[in-house]
């Protein structure tokens, strides 16, 4: 593991680090009995299916394959990608902050995320920080997703960097144990203080 201050770069993911993303958001303007929403979310659009889009299938695709599984929910369905910006409930501002200072700082600034080609530049054009990455690998982009291995290893071959040297944050665990299997620096993120305290110790910030 690098010493304090041996750190080069900081790769940040999007969704649930960065920017609240949630499907809840929009559905639940649309189903009265939260139990009934949460059934829709785990048996109908569930994260398995909402991952395949992130791999890079097509939303249409998707969508329509999931309407003839379950032709009397076709609404619901349709609302998923019809409505998906309403799932953006804005950024994590805490986070940002620190995204701020990083770049202050002149911190190189990566991000990895498990999104899908078709609704990312809905966030791009909304989130203006998004432009201040030195680049943004998108999974749907490269048919790669978190946790395999090979969607770290195109980020380092492509962005020239060193995983001993590199940060990596990102809310899921899977993820986070995937990149340090490959030697990066991995921190699971819960909220924007634990995450300063972190990357302080570290000598980051």
């Amino acid at each position: 593991m690098a010493e304090r201050g041996a750190f080069g770069a900081v790769v940040f993911d999007l969704g649930g680090v960065l920017i609240d993303w949630n499907p809840r958001h929009l559905y639940r303007k649309l189903f009265e009995d939260a139990g009934e929403m949460e059934d829709f979310l785990a048996t109908v659009c569930n994260p398995a299916w909402n991952q395949r889009q992130d791999a890079g299938r097509p939303v249409a695709e998707a969508t329509a394959e999931l309407k003839a599984r379950h032709p009397d929910k076709a609404a619901l369905i349709e609302a998923y990608y019809g409505r998906w910006p309403e799932m953006l409930n804005g950024a994590i501002d805490g986070t940002v902050a620190i995204l701020a200072e990083l770049k202050d700082r002149g911190t190189p600034l990566y991000a990895l995320t498990n999104w899908s080609a078709e609704t990312f530049p809905h966030a791009r054009c909304r989130f203006g920080f998004l432009d201040w990455f030195r680049a943004i690998v998108v999974s749907g982009d490269i048919g790669l997703i978190k946790p395999d291995a090979d969607i770290y290893e195109l980020l380092l071959a492509t962005q020239d960097l060193t995983a001993a040297e590199t940060v990596f944050i990102d809310d899921k665990g899977e993820n986070v144990e995937a990149a340090r299997a490959l030697g990066f620096h991995g921190i699971r993120f819960t909220e924007p203080e634990s995450l300063r305290t972190a990357l302080g110790e570290l000598g980051v910030l």
